[in-house]
């Protein structure tokens, strides 16, 4: 399974944006509990999670940044 491109995060609405970012925290902690009581059977998830994770809130972080360039006016 290759690692999710950020041009998928990127198309997401605000809304789907925070339900994605929730989702994909609630994986990680269900990951990290698994890797905690050596259940985690496949390794490679939580790597793609924290990766998953990382881009959503790179775009959040992206879009709140252009809110606030078009706000303030130079």
């Amino acid at each position: 399974m290759a690692l999710p491109k950020i041009s998928e995060a990127r198309s997401l609405n605000d809304e789907e944006l925070n339900e994605e970012i929730t989702t994909v925290k609630k994986q990680l902690f269900q990951l990290r509990l698994q890797k905690a009581t050596r259940q985690l059977e496949k390794p490679h998830k939580f790597r793609h999670a924290k990766h998953r994770l990382a881009q959503l809130l790179s775009v959040e972080h992206e879009r709140k940044l252009a809110t606030t360039a078009a706000a303030v006016p130079e």
